[in-house]
Protein backbone atom coordinates (compact mmCIF):
# COMPACT_ATOMS: atom_id res chain seq x y z
CA UNK A 1 0.00 0.00 0.00
CA UNK A 2 1.19 3.10 -1.19
CA UNK A 3 1.61 6.24 1.73
CA UNK A 4 0.97 8.83 -0.52
CA UNK A 5 1.95 11.27 2.33
CA UNK A 6 5.43 10.55 2.14
CA UNK A 7 6.03 11.57 -1.45
CA UNK A 8 7.45 14.63 -2.49
CA UNK A 9 9.01 15.94 -4.82
CA UNK A 10 12.68 17.78 -4.47
CA UNK A 11 11.39 20.89 -3.87
CA UNK A 12 9.57 19.53 -1.22
CA UNK A 13 5.78 19.59 -2.60
CA UNK A 14 3.60 16.87 -2.40
CA UNK A 15 3.53 14.74 -4.89
CA UNK A 16 0.46 14.98 -7.25
CA UNK A 17 0.71 12.98 -10.71
CA UNK A 18 -2.17 15.23 -12.36
CA UNK A 19 0.75 18.48 -12.25
CA UNK A 20 3.07 16.44 -14.96
CA UNK A 21 3.23 16.94 -18.62
CA UNK A 22 2.12 13.74 -20.29
CA UNK A 23 3.14 13.01 -23.80
CA UNK A 24 0.49 10.81 -25.92
CA UNK A 25 0.40 8.79 -29.06
CA UNK A 26 -1.84 6.43 -30.84
CA UNK A 27 -0.45 2.79 -30.98
CA UNK A 28 -0.28 1.09 -34.13
CA UNK A 29 -2.14 -1.94 -35.09
CA UNK A 30 0.78 -4.28 -34.98
CA UNK A 31 1.53 -3.00 -31.06
CA UNK A 32 -2.26 -3.54 -30.38
CA UNK A 33 -3.59 0.00 -31.41
CA UNK A 34 -5.34 2.40 -28.90
CA UNK A 35 -2.92 5.03 -27.01
CA UNK A 36 0.06 5.04 -25.39
CA UNK A 37 1.28 7.90 -22.53
CA UNK A 38 4.41 8.39 -20.79
CA UNK A 39 5.51 11.15 -18.45
CA UNK A 40 8.80 12.52 -19.70
CA UNK A 41 9.63 13.89 -16.16
CA UNK A 42 9.59 10.61 -14.81
CA UNK A 43 11.62 8.15 -16.84
CA UNK A 44 10.40 4.72 -17.36
CA UNK A 45 6.69 5.69 -16.47
CA UNK A 46 4.22 4.79 -18.93
CA UNK A 47 0.50 3.60 -19.55
CA UNK A 48 -1.82 2.85 -21.99
CA UNK A 49 -5.62 2.45 -22.71
CA UNK A 50 -8.22 1.96 -25.86
CA UNK A 51 -8.37 5.49 -25.30
CA UNK A 52 -6.66 8.96 -25.20
CA UNK A 53 -8.30 9.37 -21.19
CA UNK A 54 -7.78 5.55 -20.41
CA UNK A 55 -4.12 6.41 -21.23
CA UNK A 56 -3.93 9.18 -19.33
CA UNK A 57 -5.67 7.66 -15.77
CA UNK A 58 -2.96 4.87 -16.41
CA UNK A 59 0.08 6.31 -16.22
CA UNK A 60 -1.19 8.39 -13.40
CA UNK A 61 -1.74 5.37 -12.06
CA UNK A 62 1.68 4.34 -12.68
CA UNK A 63 2.92 7.41 -11.64
CA UNK A 64 2.10 6.90 -7.96
CA UNK A 65 3.84 3.17 -8.36
CA UNK A 66 6.53 5.00 -9.83
CA UNK A 67 7.12 7.36 -7.14
CA UNK A 68 6.90 4.97 -4.66
CA UNK A 69 9.86 2.94 -5.97
CA UNK A 70 11.85 5.57 -6.00
CA UNK A 71 11.17 6.85 -2.75
CA UNK A 72 11.42 3.81 -1.09
CA UNK A 73 15.14 3.61 -2.97
CA UNK A 74 15.99 6.83 -1.52
CA UNK A 75 15.98 8.52 -4.64
CA UNK A 76 14.84 12.21 -5.14
CA UNK A 77 11.45 12.65 -7.06
CA UNK A 78 11.41 15.00 -9.85
CA UNK A 79 9.13 18.23 -9.22
CA UNK A 80 6.89 19.29 -12.33
CA UNK A 81 8.22 21.13 -15.28
CA UNK A 82 4.89 22.87 -15.68
CA UNK A 83 3.37 24.93 -13.06
CA UNK A 84 -0.26 25.07 -13.81
CA UNK A 85 -1.35 22.60 -16.55
CA UNK A 86 -4.30 22.30 -18.53
CA UNK A 87 -5.77 19.33 -19.99
CA UNK A 88 -8.85 18.20 -21.90
CA UNK A 89 -10.24 15.29 -20.39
Amino acid sequence: MIDKSQLKTMDGRPFDPTAYEIVLRPLTDDEGGGWFATIPALPGCMGDGESEAEAIEDVRLAAWEWADAVHEDGDPIPSPSIENPIAAE
